[in-house]
């Protein structure tokens, strides 16, 4: 398998969104409860959620490959770049992968237990049930919650707003996704791609808001990497 497939299949160009989702859940938490900054500590907590959501991505592509066969035969399964058993294997693995780096805490190890459920089945039920958009939305909100539990027992209020709101813009940019599907030609202008990267704009805003606006900074940084990663490697 080639590392470019490999790559595709974990949709890693939208990393960027997840690392800023962490990055503003532990600058709130450790804010909040006085905590010190820990590069390993934080380190293990990007590294985990990656795994997680690579392995999430991974795993979608198992569930859809016979979708996928008529719909999307460009995918890694239906074009042969990758077998069924060696995706299967690679998501299984990255969940192990991401259940140890996150295993911190008995907090965050049951926080994490949780998002690798809510990523599951949203990866099963989500061609059965329009509704699953919200497991979906649930899987971007436990990201916060899982990186702040690293941290923390007691996550801030902030966490839980910050993490409905990313949930809110997660579920807005499913619904213009879907608008975009049943236009013959879609938009003239990437605009999924650069919602899907603008999430770090949502964190920068609500950081340079309750912390400092330098963090504004690190948003646009964010917004920027993800549609880069994006011109080389898909992020739907």
């Amino acid at each position: 398998m080639q590392f470019k497939t490999l790559l595709t299949l974990g949709r890693v160009s939208n990393l960027p969104t997840v690392w800023m989702n962490a990055v503003a859940a532990t600058a709130l938490t450790m804010a909040s409860s006085g905590t010190e900054f820990s590069v390993g500590q934080m380190l293990a907590v990007l590294l985990g959620l990656s795994c997680l959501y690579a392995g999430g991505m991974s795993f979608n592509d198992y569930c859809d490959r016979h979708w996928d066969s008529h719909h999307q035969p460009f995918r890694p399964i239906p074009s042969g770049k990758a077998s069924v058993r060696s995706v299967l294997i690679i998501s299984l693995a990255l969940f192990f992968a991401g259940l140890v780096f996150l295993a911190q805490s008995a907090a965050s190890f049951a926080a994490a237990i949780g998002l690798l459920s809510l990523i599951i089945a949203y990866d099963i039920l989500h061609k059965q049930f329009a509704s699953s958009v919200f497991l979906m939305a649930a899987t971007r909100f436990g990201v916060y919650i899982v990186a702040a539990f690293a941290i923390s027992p007691s996550p801030p209020v902030s966490i839980f707003v910050l993490g409905g709101v990313q949930a809110t813009y997660t579920l807005l940019v499913t619904v213009v996704a879907r608008f975009e599907n049943r236009l013959e030609a879609g938009f003239r202008f990437p605009l999924i791609p650069w919602m899907i990267a603008g999430m770090g704009i949502v964190d920068a805003l609500a950081l340079s808001w309750l912390l400092s606006p330098q963090w504004l900074i690190a948003g646009v940084v964010a917004t920027l990497a993800t549609r880069f990663a994006q011109c080389y490697v898909r992020g739907d």
